[in-house]
């Protein structure tokens, strides 16, 4: 036999080798190129979560959630949030478990509970916001002049109601716990008044008695035997007795009267309306 023809035969190696590797091909699962552009933020899932103000359809990807939106049903949802985001949306029929057990914590009042967003695209200054409306804990509001004043911007009072009004990820960060510098509950974006009394309701405030000491001018709550001012939904206002309560316009008058301001609400000086 010739050195070429010894060349040209055929291994059995090679041949059960190539054998063996052509039986391992299998087609790759449906969905996975779906699955690896939504964890690398490419592209959002959505899914239907319940709320106390009826269905609400959340957004997400490996970053973290990116919308809480109102919709008749999925697919306006989906629309709506293609629009917004410019990122394709998968309609799926459930949160991921532990997600959806995290956002039910949050809304029990868990402020603790991690939950990654997704902010893409946002300012500074409207993080900022969001940031500070995480620390109001439930059952408890502040107005959009406190976080002015927290983050350093205390004359951008009426910038902070737009930074709100533009929260993507309403009820996670809990802008529906801010109202108006003059003490009236204000707009929300998630359905608008009614569903933020609903909501405030659910957690032990009470929308009508802030809406009337509003009316009254009444902003803010002192004690007569601590001599210490609160807004009036802070758990510490929330223990003075009736006939210890001694309501305030503002700071600057129960400090002329001789109080000092409550170190857990720390109230402001802002006294314009947003």
């Amino acid at each position: 036999m010739t050195r070429s023809a010894r060349t040209a035969a055929p291994s059995p190696v090679l041949d059960d080798t190539a054998g063996g590797l052509a039986s391992l091909a299998t087609a790759a699962p449906a969905g996975l190129a779906d699955d690896i552009l939504v964890e690398t933020g490419l592209v959002d899932r959505m899914a239907p979560f319940t709320s106390p103000i009826g269905t609400l359809w959340v957004a997400w990807n490996g970053r973290g959630v990116s919308e809480v939106d109102m919709a008749d049903d999925g697919p306006a949802a989906v629309a709506r949030h293609e629009a917004r985001s410019g990122r394709r949306t998968r309609l799926a029929s459930a949160l991921p478990g532990r997600l959806a057990d995290a956002i039910a914590r949050r809304l029990a009042g868990q402020r603790r509970v991690r939950i990654p967003l997704d902010l893409r695209g946002r300012t500074g200054f409207e993080v900022a916001v969001w940031a500070k409306a995480l620390e109001i804990p439930r059952g408890e509001v502040r107005p959009y002049g406190w976080i002015a004043a927290e983050i350093g911007r205390p004359k951008a009072v009426r910038a902070v109601g737009t930074a709100l009004g533009h929260n993507p990820v309403p009820l996670i960060v809990p802008c529906h716990r801010v109202v108006r510098t003059d003490g009236t509950i204000g707009q929300y974006s998630l359905g608008g008044p009614a569903n933020k009394w609903t909501i405030l309701a659910g957690e032990g405030v009470d929308p009508a008695a802030l809406e009337d000491a509003a009316r009254r001018g009444e902003r803010l709550l002192g004690s007569s035997t601590t001599r210490i001012v609160c807004w009036p939904t802070c758990r510490n206002a929330r223990r003075i007795e009736a006939r210890n309560r001694v309501p305030f316009r503002s700071l600057r008058d129960a400090s002329a009267a001789g109080y000092r301001a409550c170190k857990v609400c720390r109230p402001t000086a802002i006294e314009a309306a947003a």
